[in-house]
């Protein structure tokens, strides 16, 4: 679990999607917000998949 948490790609993903929160409450709603908050869901999809496949690696090279 440490290693999802201390993920730099991580870290980043949340800031940005804090500021996508924001801008949701204070900024105009759009079809803008929905490509904001669905390109901010992709860059967590994608941390997330790096973060395991790097894990399974290193998992079988200690094999």
């Amino acid at each position: 679990m440490r290693k999802y948490l201390m993920n730099g790609s991580l870290l980043s993903a949340v800031a940005g999607g804090w500021t996508i929160f924001q801008t949701s409450r204070n900024g105009p709603r759009d079809w803008r917000l929905i490509l904001m908050w669905l390109s901010w869901g992709l860059t967590v999809a994608i941390a997330v998949g790096t973060i395991a496949k790097e894990a399974h690696d290193s998992y079988e090279l200690d094999k």
